[in-house]
């Protein structure tokens, strides 16, 4: 029997929180088809975590492309059929994936090893000065871009213990900041951060996934014993507190979040369907000029 899941039409960190539900109650062997007939529209946090869903699988789950044919252009010159034709059954031919969308600052790139973080970094280096002026901050401040995508990155590396994706894109966000914004979006089907911090970790009463992510992000805590390791993420918040952005971290069963004044998210969510890995967003929004 094939279980049925339906992508929603608009697919984001939200939205996406509706295919895990189903999900965590099925066997991790248990076939699935997952119906992207109707999406219309995806953020970069949702089309890696239609990825990383794959990878968590036991088996290939069977995938609907969209129908839109705008939006199943999109999704390849995202690279996204390019990674999922080998993770997912495609139920029919899709668009062959092209470069250069001026929207996709970096397409869906896999992180497996510390060279590919480098690719990744050095990439970014000759744009992110691009990336910066687009939100009106000075170009200095593109050093601390490419800091933020090094960490990011190579946190799969060294604690997923799991293959993992990022992709950073730019877009209007008029309906809901009226600003434009740089989404960076990482996710991993790695071990996550209540294993992988629970190796070191001092005994306690609570030891959950949202103990986990809050020790790692607001405590800067890491699995590694030797001075100065756990700033990764603390280097990462500094950079969001300096540019007014938006910061969530996911890992197996909560959330949690640096949020800004225009946001009205959750600071931590728990109890949330439990998922593989880890899965982070940051949405940087254009400057507000004074």
């Amino acid at each position: 029997m094939t279980t049925i899941l339906t992508v929603p039409p608009s697919l984001d960190d939200g939205t996406f929180e509706s295919l895990l539900q189903p999900l965590s109650e099925l066997e991790p062997d248990a076939k699935v088809l997952l119906d992207a007939r109707h999406t219309r529209w995806s953020s970069p946090y949702g089309l890696i975590g239609l990825l990383t869903l794959a990878q968590a699988r036991g088996n290939r789950p069977q995938f609907y492309p969209p129908e839109d044919p705008n939006t199943a252009s999109y999704w390849a010159r995202a690279g996204f059929f390019r990674h999922a034709e080998k993770l997912f059954e495609l139920t029919r031919p899709v668009p062959r994936s092209r470069s250069g969308d001026s929207n996709f600052f970096l397409e869906i790139t896999p992180i497996a090893q510390t060279e590919d973080v480098h690719i990744v970094v050095e990439h970014i280096r000759e744009r992110s000065k691009a990336i910066m002026e687009t939100l009106g901050f000075p170009p200095s401040s593109s050093l601390g871009f490419s800091v933020v995508m090094s960490e990011s990155c190579q946190n799969i590396v060294e604690h997923a213990g799991g293959p993992g994706w990022v992709a950073v894109q730019t877009y209007d966000w008029q309906k809901r900041l009226g600003r434009r914004v740089v989404v960076i979006a990482v996710s991993d089907s790695g071990v996550g951060f209540r294993q992988s911090l629970g190796l070191t970790r001092a005994p306690s009463d609570r030891w959950d996934d949202g103990a986990a992510l809050e020790a790692a992000v607001l405590r800067a805590t890491s699995r590694f014993r030797d001075p100065g390791r756990g700033q990764g993420l603390a280097g990462i918040r500094k950079y969001m507190g300096k540019w007014d952005a938006k910061l969530t971290v996911r890992s197996g069963t909560a959330r949690i979040g640096i949020i800004p004044k225009w946001d009205d998210d959750q600071p931590l969510v728990e109890h949330l369907p439990a998922f593989a890995g880890a899965q982070y967003q940051m949405i940087i929004p254009q400057a507000v000029q004074v």
